[in-house]
């Protein structure tokens, strides 16, 4: 077996690299033909029951919207109810049909369900599920002495790519799956970041409007992924092949919010001048 295994290191390599450099044209033409398909058909979501959670700001606020102008019903869940009913307003006023709100807490199973159940029996189906809820934590994890507290990060970032990559490979194409992952946007999130002394001024941001706007775009052309600025997709190879670059440059990213955060501890209040 050790034997197997010396061989598959020299030549799997090399036999993969092979296939790949005969297959890769053939695959090019494919998402051309592919990506122009997608570009000509949209998905027309007038009438159809649309869900989204962490809906009474940021991004999810304008993805409502967004669904709104396109004529669809909303299904708006948030955990602060207060925020809901301005939003339930401005959907109607953009074009919805109907729109229900409902507070609940996507961390927990009962609250999930109860949602879901109440949107399915409000409108007897469900059309898209917008999984927009989530959380942010800057604090650094070799301080955190709570190894459950980035739990829930996890939950609502890394660990759902990988989650619904899956379930995308177990159902098919009987569900069309967008996964999502935006740059840095201009939403409540960013600006508390910014308000903890995390200096976000040398990373270009985007407006929530036009990330929604893609989101929406996005799913009911029913593409896989998104990143949104688009961009960033450029950034990726460099991930692949050459990670040691990507992490120094992760690196220089948190050292200059640390020396940023430092800065705004011993900035000295300025005089005020009559």
């Amino acid at each position: 077996m050790d034997l197997v295994h010396k061989l598959l290191n020299v030549l799997l390599p090399l036999i993969s690299t092979f296939v790949l450099l005969c297959f890769l044209p053939i695959y090019l033409v494919f998402k051309f033909l592919s990506y122009i398909k997608r570009h000509i058909y949209s998905e027309d979501v007038s009438g159809k029951v649309v869900l989204i959670t962490g809906a009474a700001s940021g991004i999810g606020e304008q993805i409502s919207y967004e669904y709104a102008k396109r004529g669809a019903c909303l299904v708006l869940v948030d955990v602060r109810e207060d925020g809901l009913e301005a939003v339930v307003k401005k959907a109607k006023n953009f074009g919805s049909p109907d729109v229900i709100a409902i507070a609940a807490d996507v961390s927990k199973v009962e609250d999930a369900e109860r949602f879901v159940n109440a949107a399915v029996e409000h409108f007897g189906r469900l059309d898209h599920l917008v999984n927009n809820a989530g959380v942010g934590d800057p604090d650094e994890l070799r301080k955190n002495n709570n190894i459950l507290q980035p739990r829930r990060v996890m939950a609502s970032k890394a660990a759902l790519i990988n989650f619904y990559e899956s379930l995308r490979s177990e159902i098919g194409h009987k569900v069309r799956i967008t996964i999502v992952t935006p740059g840095l946007i201009k939403t409540r999130m960013t600006e508390n970041l910014a308000e903890k002394g995390y200096d976000l001024s040398f990373l270009p941001s985007t407006s929530k409007q036009a990330c929604a706007k893609a989101i929406v775009k996005s799913g009911c052309r029913g593409d896989k992924y998104l990143t949104e600025p688009s961009w960033i997709r450029a950034l990726y190879p460099w991930k692949v092949l050459c990670p040691e670059v990507t992490e120094f440059c992760n690196r220089f990213v948190i050292i200059k919010w640390k020396l940023a955060w430092k800065k705004s501890l011993t900035r000295s209040p300025q005089p005020k001048i009559d």
